[in-house]
C-alpha cells in the first residue's frame, strides 16, 4: 500500500476543502470522499426539521458544495453512505442515553464509529492506509506511538470530540488544520476562490444531522410526557415540564418557572431527573451547593497511548466542549475500561456527559459519566 495516498472526508464545508488543498500542496495523492450518514425521511426526522420544505435536503446541498470544491482543487471525489451504521451505532446510543435521563454527546461517537471507524475501514478496502479530516486537532508521534494534542487555534480546538478514538486509528489520521486559525483557513479559501465553501457558515447541531429545534426533533423518537418540576431542597412542586428527557443538568432557561411566592428572584437550575417517576428536580443557586459533586465514575474509558497510570494521577478534565480544563485526580481500573475522577468545587457534572482528560496540551483519554457522588461522598440517585 502507498502511504502517500490519503482519503479525505470532504463535508462540503470550508475546513475539509482547505484541508484537501493543504495535503495536495504537501505532495499527498488526495482523494476526497463525501459521507452521507443521515436520511431524514427514512429516519422520521420530521418535527423540528427546518430543511424539509427546501427543493433539496441539506445533505445533498452539502454534497453539491463538496463536489464543486473538489473540482476547483482538481481532486477526485467519491461518495459513501453510512446511514445504517450511523443509525445503529451512533443515533440509537444517543436515544438510549436520553431515555435514561442522561446528557449524551453524539459527536464523540460519530467520530469513534463513523469517521475513524467505518470510514477508515472503507479507506483501507480501497487501498488507502491514511485518512484525513478537517478537524482542528493535532497528532504528534512520540515514543513510537501517536498522541492527540489540542490544535493551535484554541477557540476552534475540537480534540474534545476525539477522546474516544484509539491510538491505532489516530496513527493513520492526518489533521491538516492543526496549526492554523479559522481566519487563516477562511483566507486560504478566499485566495483559492473556492466559491462553494469560502463564505459558508460552520455547521452546527447534531453531527451529520444539522440544526434542529431540539425539543421537537427529540419528540420524533421520544414522545413527550408532561410531569412535575420539583424543588429538590423541600420536595415542593413548583411547575410542570413537558418531558424530563428534554432537559439537561445545569440548564437555567426554558423551564417556565419564576416569580413563585416564597422564593427570591435567583434563577432555578436543573439538578437532576427521575425518569421512572417523571420528575424534573430543580433548585436555586442561591445559598446551596446542590450543583456540586465530588466524583464521577466513568465507563467506556479510553486512554490514547501505552502510558496508562497505575495509581492516582493528577490531570485536567473538560466536561463540556466549551468548558474549562478543571483539576481532577483520575484512578483507572486494573483492566483500563473504567475510571473514577475525584475533584472539588466543579458544578453541573452530569450523567451521560463525556469527561475528557488533558495533561497540558495533550489529550490523554475520555470516558462516559455513569454515576456521580455528592459532596458527602454518597452516590447521587437522580
Amino acid at each position: 500500500m502507498n502511504d502517500n495516498k490519503v482519503l479525505l472526508g470532504m463535508s462540503g464545508g470550508v475546513d475539509s476543502a482547505v484541508s484537501a488543498y493543504l495535503l495536495k500542496r504537501q505532495g499527498y495523492d488526495v482523494t476526497c470522499c463525501f459521507m452521507r450518514n443521515w436520511d431524514s425521511i427514512a429516519n422520521n426526522d420530521i418535527r423540528g426539521n427546518p430543511t424539509l420544505s427546501g427543493s433539496k435536503c441539506s445533505q445533498e446541498l452539502d454534497y453539491d458544495d463538496a463536489v464543486e470544491a473538489a473540482m476547483d482543487l482538481g481532486l477526485p471525489i467519491l461518495r459513501k453512505d453510512f446511514v445504517e451504521e450511523y443509525w445503529n451505532e451512533v443515533f440509537q446510543q444517543f436515544l438510549k442515553t436520553y431515555e435514561k435521563g442522561y446528557t449524551p454527546d453524539p459527536d464523540v461517537f460519530c467520530n469513534k464509529y463513523i469517521k475513524f471507524g467505518h470510514f477508515y475501514e472503507y479507506a483501507k478496502s480501497l487501498g488507502f492506509t491514511t485518512i484525513a479530516m478537517g478537524h482542528y486537532a493535532m497528532r504528534i508521534d512520540e515514543h513510537h506511538e501517536s498522541h492527540l494534542y489540542k490544535a493551535f487555534d484554541k477557540n476552534k480546538d475540537q480534540s474534545y470530540f476525539l477522546g474516544q478514538i484509539s491510538e491505532e486509528q489516530l496513527s493513520h489520521a492526518l489533521f491538516p488544520l492543526a496549526n492554523l486559525t479559522k481566519p487563516e483557513v477562511r483566507n486560504i479559501a478566499e485566495e483559492l476562490n473556492l466559491t462553494s465553501v469560502k463564505n459558508k457558515k460552520d455547521s452546527t447541531g447534531v453531527c451529520f444531522i444539522g440544526e434542529r429545534n431540539f425539543k421537537s426533533f427529540l419528540s420524533n423518537y421520544l414522545p413527550s410526557k408532561p410531569g412535575d418540576i420539583v424543588d429538590l431542597r423541600n420536595g415542593r412542586v413548583i411547575g410542570k415540564h413537558d418531558g424530563v428527557l428534554y432537559y439537561t443538568v445545569g440548564q437555567h432557561r426554558g423551564m417556565g418557572i419564576g416569580g413563585i411566592p416564597g422564593y427570591s428572584d435567583a434563577p432555578f437550575f436543573v439538578v437532576g431527573k427521575d425518569v421512572g417517576k417523571n420528575l424534573l428536580y430543580v433548585a436555586q443557586e442561591e445559598g446551596n451547593r446542590l450543583r456540586f459533586s465530588s466524583a464521577a465514575h466513568l465507563s467506556s474509558f479510553n486512554w490514547i497511548g501505552s502510558d496508562l497510570p497505575s495509581g492516582p494521577y493528577p490531570c485536567k478534565a473538560k466536561f463540556r466542549y466549551r468548558g474549562k480544563d478543571l483539576p481532577v485526580v483520575v484512578e483507572v481500573s486494573s483492566d483500563g475500561k473504567s475510571a473514577v475522577l475525584r475533584y472539588r468545587d466543579i458544578p453541573y457534572v452530569a450523567k451521560g456527559q463525556i469527561a475528557v482528560l488533558y495533561q497540558g496540551e495533550r489529550l490523554l483519554g475520555s470516558g462516559i459519566i455513569e454515576e456521580i457522588d455528592g459532596e458527602d461522598g454518597k452516590r447521587i440517585p437522580y
